[in-house]
């Protein structure tokens, strides 16, 4: 089921500062009504001025307290994995309130960790989202494992979790659904095709930091969840990621694997347990995918705030959304009701030329930017990049699967939903939405503006 955004319990919790941001009045269909004579203006593509000139908020927030962070890093002298790291993951496993927390060089290193936990190798499927970023995908075929393509829910921009048994074969060895966006993918639903399957479930949630489903943080209800720290994420320490789980089993797997195969035992209070004495001892084959004491640092400075943020985007979100939904062409991302907080890494909707008069996507994206509202068409159908049938075509694979598996996966991988929502996708990004209310009542504007004179722009 999907629910409004306006029924969120997490808004309700709210403090009066955040609540003076997003909750103040009540959208009113029109919009503000000190912008409504901006709407009949010429548009700025058409020579016209624009409606807005004040920049959005940049991006990343860099204050006192993360100079201190870096020098402390600095002048330490211990600048690979330490103590700052192993903070930041205690830290981040109070946080989101699970057991096991192992940080790592990336949030692409984090989901290749967690796949080779799970034992996923040569002759198996992992079931992926098609609306994703390419790391979702490139971790699997790194594993020479095959990536199913489960179609999209246009609604909400999420897997399609309905159309996920059908996809389950004998060599499915994992479900990874993705998070896009900061929003939920259904996992009351996943879960319990998980369960009833016995196959594991990894959470990519590199978008969805302090995401919820009912309650519970993203990247806690799977086996393993993921997170990624990029330069455009919600936390960011330029890269970096973080692996969660309440496995002890699989939480001592992660961190051997990430730190060249060393031992670890996980302990019934969270901690993972290695030393200096094991030298050059191994437990298993294993990889470099730590993460550096600067980036630790970075990411300790940078969580001070992430609760804030959050709040403030959420509150931004809910308040556009019931504006731009009155809007005639203009569809928001929806939400499952199990979703209880939507990190908003990304605003997304879907675009109608119809309502539009006809203008196209690209000439609507166009005319938005000129009103200084920066936006994007989002994500291309990556079941339908060249680079996978180059892939499939490499000796490694061709003499793994052969011709006739390669081809019957070929024919599975068909998204007709996802390929139509890349059609009609429009992002607006985070960092708008750290912005104040008005700045919402401007991108909203902008849109009606771009609509009032869409004949003219076509």
């Amino acid at each position: 089921m999907i629910k409004n955004l306006g029924r969120r319990q997490f808004m309700g919790t709210l403090s009066g500062a955040a609540a003076g941001v997003g909750l103040a009045s009540a959208a009113r269909p029109g919009g503000s009504p000190i912008l409504a004579g901006t709407v009949e203006e010429k548009p700025a593509l058409l020579g016209g001025k624009p409606l807005r000139t004040k920049p959005f908020p940049g991006w990343p927030v860099i204050e006192d307290n993360e100079r201190r962070g870096m020098r402390e890093a600095l002048d330490s002298g211990h600048w690979n994995r330490g103590p700052l790291v192993r903070r930041f993951e205690g830290e981040w496993g109070r946080m989101l309130d699970v057991r096991y927390a192992i940080a790592t060089s990336s949030g692409t290193a984090a989901l290749y960790t967690c796949l080779h936990a799970l034992d996923v190798g040569p002759g198996d499927e992992v079931i992926v989202p098609p609306y994703t970023f390419v790391a979702s995908i490139n971790v699997v075929l790194l594993h020479h494992a095959l990536p199913v393509f489960v179609d999209t829910d246009r609604r909400t921009f999420q897997i399609d979790a309905q159309e996920i048994e059908s996809a389950v074969t004998e060599n499915t060895r994992c479900i990874m659904p993705v998070h896009l966006g900061g929003n939920m993918a259904d996992l009351d639903t996943i879960l319990a095709i998980g369960s009833r399957r016995g196959i594991p479930i990894l959470e990519d949630a590199c978008q969805s930091h302090l995401g919820e489903w009912r309650g519970r943080k993203s990247g806690t209800l799977g086996d393993l969840g993921c997170f990624s720290f990029q330069a455009s994420k919600n936390l960011n320490s330029g890269e970096g990621g973080v692996i969660t789980t309440g496995n002890p089993d699989l939480a001592a797997l992660c961190a051997s694997f990430h730190n060249a195969g060393r031992p670890y035992r996980a302990t019934d209070d969270g901690d993972l347990v290695t030393g200096d004495a094991v030298g050059f001892s191994y437990a298993r084959n294993g990889d470099n995918r730590r993460l550096t004491e600067f980036q630790g640092a970075m990411l300790l400075e940078q969580l001070s705030r992430l609760e804030e943020q959050t709040r403030r985007r959420e509150a931004n979100a809910k308040y556009l959304t019931s504006q731009l939904k009155e809007v005639p062409g203009i569809a928001p991302a929806e939400e499952y009701e199990g979703c209880t907080l939507n990190g908003y890494h990304l605003y997304m909707f879907r675009y109608d030329p119809e309502g539009f008069a006809g203008l196209p996507r690209s000439r609507f994206l166009e005319a938005l930017e000129a009103e200084g509202v920066p936006c994007g068409g989002g994500y291309d159908p990556l079941n339908r990049e060249p680079f996978l049938k180059h892939t499939m075509e490499s000796r490694g694979f061709q003499r793994i699967y052969g011709e006739r598996r390669i081809r019957e996966w070929n024919e599975r991988n068909q998204c007709p939903e996802n390929d139509r929502l890349c059609r009609e996708a429009v992002w607006l990004f985070q960092t708008q939405l750290l912005a104040d209310r008005g700045d919402m009542d401007e991108i909203a504007a902008a849109v009606r503006k771009v609509r009032k004179h869409a004949s003219e722009l076509a």
